[in-house]
């Protein structure tokens, strides 16, 4: 892997300078989706099919600054997720760093669609933060507090912006949402959006496969390249919103 903008560098980034790259400064909300040249968020049904060597190096290290991570309820339960932890180097790093050992797992769901012994809730090395609406439904509600917090903003759909600015008050000041594509076409929406990293892999999907934003909503937000990576046909790249 070695750097193509800005100052383009053949000599590989080593993981000095890769977590350099990607540390933030400033609180953010930092997005993170791979995708395939035509788009693409997945194959078959899962976004593993698009992961590559590059991607599967930063994914983790976009994880490690991260105080919250942020899923939507659909993406955990497609993508398979389980408690999230981080290796031990990861961990000694954020703990350098004055941060918990782990992230701590942030679930965005109106429906709260979801079951207390999933193993993203049941197997989480720190208890999770369930976002949902003040008109979810009561049993679910009730349920889930037995494995998690469970936060209530807007009625009717989740007020991310309200749901956002507490969670900063709680001291979440950088947030890494892994999707899914309805939860970024939404936070989008709301103009929360301060960071995107993409991975672009050198494939074909073809027809059919969902893309990494969705929605009804419309925003248009301008965001300028931060930097852009090479490893073996795969960008790396990240994208910061203008000022």
């Amino acid at each position: 892997m070695h750097r193509i903008w800005p100052n383009p560098d053949p000599t590989p980034v080593d993981d000095a300078e890769l977590t350099a790259l990607y540390q933030p400064t400033d609180p953010v909300l930092r997005v993170n989706f791979v995708t395939s040249v035509d788009g693409a968020v997945e194959v078959e049904g899962r976004s593993r099919g698009l992961q590559t060597p590059g991607d599967q190096k930063v994914f983790p290290l976009l994880r490690m600054f991260a105080e919250g991570l942020m899923v939507g309820a659909g993406t955990l339960r497609q993508e398979g997720y389980g408690g999230i932890r981080l290796a031990e180097q990861r961990r000694d790093w954020r703990t350098a760093h004055g941060l918990s050992p782990y992230p701590r797992v942030i679930i965005v769901s109106r429906r709260l669609d979801l079951s207390p012994t999933h193993p993203a809730l049941a197997d989480a090395p720190i208890r999770p933060i369930i976002v949902t609406c003040t008109d979810a439904p009561p049993d679910r509600r009730t349920a889930l507090r037995s494995v998690a917090d469970v936060l209530e903003y807007g009625r009717g759909g989740v007020d991310l912006r309200a749901a956002l600015a507490d969670l900063r008050d709680r001291g979440f000041n950088q947030l890494l949402c892994e999707g899914g594509p309805h939860l970024f076409g939404s936070l989008t929406e709301a103009g929360l959006v301060d960071e995107v990293c993409l991975t672009v892999t050198p494939m074909l999907a073809g027809p059919g496969a969902g893309r990494i934003t969705a929605g009804t909503g419309t925003a248009m937000q301008e965001f300028s390249l931060a930097h852009a990576l090479y490893d073996d046909g795969t960008l790396l790249l990240r994208y910061a919103r203008n000022a």
